[in-house]
């Protein structure tokens, strides 16, 4: 099982098949099986090293991959980037040709995603997005086990996106959903548009797929009949200079409890923090018994466990 992706980047979902996608999700959740069921510690990584080279500041993404990294059997360096020799001007394609003679893979978080890239160029162990600018596949992922787990199926799934429609973690979802056969709706601002490159990607598998994307403008027209109601933040870091602006042109799409009852029972509510709450979500909504979000947080560990696994040579 461990050995299907050995040695392969996860820059981009893009880059892997339906079946593959599948493959990772069964795998986070037989993770999880066996850590409920006691084993704590699966040592399928006894020894290795990863770097977890972050540029920006974060709670889940490197808390969950410490963690796994341990459960794994293997350690784990935090790579702070303004402590390296980058903030001197070191290139990175000598940092990635460095690091690939110390550590087994590196999980890096960038503020523009062509960091990225040109680390995946130069480094000859694998490279895992831990977000960039442009995308954040690992919380995808964790997102799409978590609807399997609350809603038993994937497919036909229809998950509604209320917010900033040019969000990093959108454009990830939608790439994972058109492959994964969901019906994914975005309720934005028509002035605030996925990756187009992405989003072209996405449409091209729902074809394939039987995949629905659609973009619906009024969000209480979105949310009808909805499975899973899902927001992000909508200020994200490095944007503080267009803040007043898109608090101005987001404010009509706050979930709240209005947006959840127009969204009816059956939906759940996800976001994949952190939360800015009185912004794009409310106190009852988030804390209220159609949240799964604390579930969804938990769900990035055991995907991870699952990723590292799988490409850790």
């Amino acid at each position: 099982m461990m050995g299907r992706f050995k040695g392969r980047d996860l820059i981009e979902l893009v880059d892997y098949t339906p079946e593959d996608v599948r493959f990772i999700i069964e795998t986070g959740l037989e993770f999880k099986r066996r850590f409920y069921a006691g084993e704590r510690v699966i040592r399928v990584l006894d020894g290795r090293v990863i770097a977890l080279l972050f540029e920006k500041p974060s709670t889940r993404t490197r808390v969950s991959f410490e963690v796994a990294a341990r459960q794994l059997g293997a350690s784990s360096i935090y790579l702070g980037w303004g402590e390296l020799q980058l903030a001197r001007g070191e290139s990175l394609a000598d940092t990635a040709r460095t690091l690939s003679r110390y550590v087994d893979g590196i999980v890096a978080r960038v503020r523009e995603h062509w960091k990225l890239v040109e680390l995946a160029r130069y480094a000859t162990i694998p490279v895992i997005n831990g977000l960039s600018d442009v995308s954040h596949p690992v919380q995808a992922l964790g997102d799409m086990m978590t609807i399997l787990e609350k809603k038993g199926r994937l497919a036909g799934v229809k998950l509604v996106f209320v917010g900033d429609g040019s969000d990093n973690v959108l454009n990830s979802l939608l790439v994972a959903g058109a492959k994964l056969s969901l019906h994914i709706v975005v309720s934005s601002p028509r002035q605030l548009r996925p990756n187009e490159e992405l989003l072209r990607h996405a449409l091209e598998v729902a074809r394939e797929t039987g995949a629905v994307i659609e973009f619906v403008e009024d969000p209480y027209e979105a949310v009808r009949g909805a499975d899973i109601v899902y927001t992000d933040v909508w200020v994200s870091m490095g944007q503080e200079a267009v803040r007043e602006e898109k608090v101005r042109l987001l404010r009509p799409y706050q979930v709240n409890s209005k947006l959840m009852e127009a969204a009816g029972g059956k939906a759940l509510f996800m976001h994949c923090l952190p939360a800015m709450r009185g912004e794009e979500v409310t106190d009852e909504v988030i804390d209220g018994p159609q949240s799964i979000v604390w579930d969804q947080a938990e769900n990035r560990l055991h995907i991870q466990k699952a990723i590292l696994a799988l490409l850790i040579p």
